[in-house]
This record gives C-alpha cells, sequence and structure tokens, in this order.
C-alpha cells in the first residue's frame, strides 16, 4: 500500500510541506486525500500512471527541449496526486493576485502616459527609459478599455504555514493553461471517486471565460460581436499544441502571420470564401516579430502594417505591445511600490527579496555570495540562463560571475527559496517534491481569476527547479470550496 507514514524519509522535512505538518498528521485540507493513499496500491498507481501518460501522448501535448543540435518534443511529466489549496487560502491568494494585476496595469498605462511613478520618484527612469521591454511606440496610446495585460500568469511559491510570495509575473505570453485544462480532465477519468469526495472548484470554464474576455476589449470601430482569433508562430513553436488548443476550445479560428493581410483600414484573415476582417488578435509571439514593417524586419512571422493598425484603433491585440517591461525582473524589484502607489495598499503578496546587479552595492553582495543565490537574467524564462549558486561548481560560479561584471544590468540575485514541497508518486513511492503555482488570471471588463492554476513540480529529488524544460513535471491543482 502507499503509506505516507514514511513520506518525510528522503531528508527534505526541513522544508514546509503541505500534506503533513511538522508532527506527521495531515492538514485538515489533506486529510481524505491521505486517508485514500493508504487504500491504493503502488501496482495500481504504476498501471494509472501509464494510462496517464497514453491519454497525454494520444492528446499530443508536448512541449519542446531546447539547446540541443536540436529541439526534442516530449510529453510533459504528470503526476498523479493532486495539490490540494483549502477555500481560505485561496481567498487570501486571490485577493492579493487580483491587488496585484491592477497595479501592473495602472503602471504600464502610467509609463505609456505621464511616468508619474517615475516623476514621484519611485523608479528610476533609466529603468523605464531604457528598458529593452520598453516600447517607446506605445506612448500617448490607450488600449481598449485601458488594459494592456489580458492574460497573466502570475508565478507564487510557498515557504511556510502563511508564506505565500510572488516569483515573477508573466505579462508577454504566458503558457500552460492548456496543462492546467488538460490535467483536471486526465484526473476526472482516472480517479473519480477521489472527486467525489472533495468539492473541488472547477477549472473548465476558462476557455469560456477567455473568450469573454477577449470579446469585451473589441476596436472603436467594432459593430456587434467582434471576430476573434489566436496568432501562433506556428507547429514548431514549444506552445504549439495550447495555441490550437485554446483556439479550438474558443471556437475561434488559429492563425499565422501569412494567414493574415492589412488592406483598406481593416485586418482580414483570408479564408477559402474570401477575406474576413478580425477585430480581436490574441498572439502567442514576442513584440518584435509582431510587425516587420515597425519592428524587426527578418520577421516571417508577423503581419506587416499590423501595429500601425493597432495605433488606429482598429485592431485589438492582446496582450499589448511593450507589456513585457511589467514583468521584467529588474521592475519585479520595485513591484511592493508600484503596489502601494496605484493602489494605496500595502500589497498582499509579497516579493521575493531581489538583488540588482545594475547598482554596485547590490553587485558586489551578489558576487561575494554567488554560492548562496540563484541569479536570473533579466529577460530569460523556462529556467534558461540561470544559476543557482548552492547546486553550481567554482567554475559555474566563477563563469557567472564574469557575465555579470560585464552586464550587469541583464541580471537580478535571490535568495534561495524553501520551496514548500507536496506529495509525489515516485519510483521509490510516495515522496516530497518541490512546487510553485502558475494561476491565470484574465483582464477585460472585470478580472476572473481561475481557482487554482498549474502546479509546477520538480520531479528530481532535492531539485527545485520545476520548469519542464529543465525537468520538472505538472499535476492538477484542487481549490476547495467551502
Amino acid at each position: 500500500m502507499l503509506k505516507p507514514q514514511a513520506y518525510t524519509s528522503d531528508g527534505q522535512s526541513a522544508f514546509f510541506d503541505e500534506m503533513l505538518g511538522l508532527d506527521g498528521t495531515p492538514r485538515p485540507a489533506y486529510a481524505e486525500l491521505v486517508k485514500w493513499l493508504g487504500s491504493q496500491s503502488r501496482a495500481s498507481f504504476r498501471h494509472k500512471q501509464q494510462e496517464a501518460d497514453a491519454i497525454f501522448r494520444r492528446l499530443g501535448i508536448t512541449f519542446a527541449v531546447y539547446g540541443a543540435a536540436e529541439a526534442n518534443e516530449r510529453v510533459i511529466p504528470f503526476d498523479l496526486i493532486p495539490r490540494i489549496i483549502s477555500a481560505a487560502e485561496w481567498r487570501f491568494l486571490e485577493r492579493g493576485i487580483e491587488q496585484r494585476v491592477r497595479a501592473l496595469n495602472a503602471f504600464l498605462y502610467d509609463i505609456y502616459h505621464r511616468q508619474e511613478i517615475v516623476r514621484a520618484g519611485k523608479i528610476p527612469s533609466e529603468m523605464v527609459n531604457q528598458n529593452d521591454a520598453f516600447l517607446p511606440e506605445m506612448m500617448g496610446f490607450d488600449p481598449p478599455g485601458n488594459v494592456y495585460a489580458h492574460i497573466i500568469g502570475t508565478d507564487i511559491v510557498r515557504a511556510g504555514e502563511n508564506g505565500f510570495f510572488v516569483l515573477e509575473d508573466n505579462l508577454r505570453t504566458p503558457s500552460g493553461v492548456s496543462y492546467m485544462l488538460e490535467n483536471r480532465e486526465a484526473m476526472m477519468h482516472l480517479f473519480p471517486e477521489l472527486f467525489a469526495a472533495h468539492r473541488v472548484a472547477p477549472v473548465e470554464r476558462y476557455p469560456e471565460l477567455l473568450r469573454e474576455t477577449l470579446a469585451s476589449v473589441p476596436p472603436q470601430d467594432c459593430d456587434g460581436d467582434p471576430r476573434i482569433a489566436v496568432l501562433t508562430p506556428g507547429v514548431f513553436n514549444s506552445a504549439y499544441f495550447e495555441h490550437a488548443f485554446l483556439a479550438d476550445q474558443m471556437g475561434v479560428e488559429l492563425v499565422q502571420g501569412s494567414d493574415l493581410i492589412v488592406e483598406d483600414g481593416a485586418l482580414y484573415m483570408r479564408t477559402i470564401r474570401g477575406k474576413e476582417r478580425l477585430h480581436v488578435l490574441y498572439r502567442r509571439l514576442d513584440d518584435a516579430f509582431l510587425d516587420p514593417l515597425n519592428f524587426r524586419p527578418d520577421s516571417l512571422l508577423g503581419v506587416p502594417g499590423l501595429f500601425d493598425l493597432y495605433r488606429a484603433g482598429k485592431v485589438t491585440i492582446v496582450n499589448a505591445p511593450g507589456t513585457g517591461i511589467a514583468d521584467d525582473k529588474a521592475v519585479y524589484a520595485y513591484v511592493p511600490d508600484i503596489v502601494k502607489f496605484y493602489t494605496g495598499e500595502k500589497p498582499i503578496l509579497d516579493n521575493v527579496q531581489t538583488f540588482r546587479c545594475s547598482i554596485g552595492e547590490e553587485r558586489r553582495y551578489v558576487l561575494n555570495n554567488l554560492h548562496d543565490l540563484v541569479v536570473k537574467e533579466v529577460h530569460g524564462s523556462g529556467g534558461y540562463g540561470m544559476l543557482i549558486g548552492p547546486h553550481a561548481s567554482r567554475t559555474e560560479r566563477s563563469d557567472f560571475a564574469e557575465r555579470i561584471k560585464a552586464r550587469p544590468a541583464n541580471y537580478i540575485a535571490q535568495p534561495t527559496l524553501a520551496l514548500s514541497t507536496c506529495p509525489a508518486f515516485c519510483p521509490e513511492g510516495i515522496a516530497p517534491r518541490h512546487v510553485d503555482l502558475r494561476p491565470f488570471v484574465l483582464v477585460g471588463d472585470k478580472v476572473r481569476v481561475t481557482p487554482g492554476g498549474l502546479t509546477r513540480v520538480a520531479m528530481k529529488r532535492g531539485s527545485l527547479v520545476v520548469n519542464s524544460s529543465q525537468g520538472g513535471g505538472t499535476k492538477d491543482t484542487w481549490v476547495l470550496e467551502d
């Protein structure tokens, strides 16, 4: 049988465990799960794991691992044991997330208009105006509804009973929501009896709410219901499955740049029936590739003239160009001040302490303490371009120190967090593994936070890196209802 009594035997008990208290008794939200796990056999779980792998392989849920001679497509590891969040914990997180995304949208409006936060001395001018993610072409433009970031993935980690921290804000083209939805489908198929023992908040309405959000921000000259499409870079993109999945679930077209044309002051999609106008474009490619006439001239992924059309109020681009500055890892250090400045409130969710290598005193601290810190590229993602000091060799730390000295503004550093652990089904049985959480937020006519989100889990023993590109997996996230 799968007995959680031996659960802490792998030596990770120093970390906050979300299933068991310090005395080994289950926390209230996990009581039914612990009882259920005790009734399961290892053989049955292995069979269920094989069934889950077959489901994801059949659906084609893959991701690309880059860095080798060529990208390798893999099925993302899926863990069978759900992560459970109590109703009270979720209410706290939801309030904090909503406060944060409202403040970040207000920040984006401000920096592309009067820059009052810069005038007030709350954030240095060079942090905004000399930032690679800042888009001067957006100055003075009012996007529909004054919403810049419509779709946000807020990465949250836990380090204690009430110790929730925002690790980063993803406001450009956040991914992973398809895994959240398919994880839930798989769990409902594999373990219906476990669902019957819990009141789990649903997540399946996300595609419907996404479409409602997109439809709530039409361009100025749209009469009637807006026509929506998802713009993908194409089948070779690591998140292509998600692009196709969301377009299918919303009942809208999936298009590439070559399918679109700007003509007569409007955006059209080429179809076998002729041209059809589009009003809202949910883009899943970076700013630089959106429009070769305004940004990278060598881009074959975007649409010539798209940005001019957007500025003229003839089409809505979601998320708005230029949102990347609000999830820049150097700007992240100022988010508590951003929240206070625009809401007049103390941040509900804390930041992780962050050292900016662009500041001399902080850079010197980082260089002297690389063995204790996690160093990240300001515009890095996917777990690439990181140094995890405690796990790095002396040579790796020395090489990274030279990178920091050469381009200090390109790096920030943070303490190594004691990420919470959740139970995972591993070759040795049930064992604690480190996790984070990416709730998905929709911002249009109102703010909608999907209950739960995507839990990413570091499947390797002792690892703190949860990214799928670095060997991490995912698990279903259950928010319990009162």
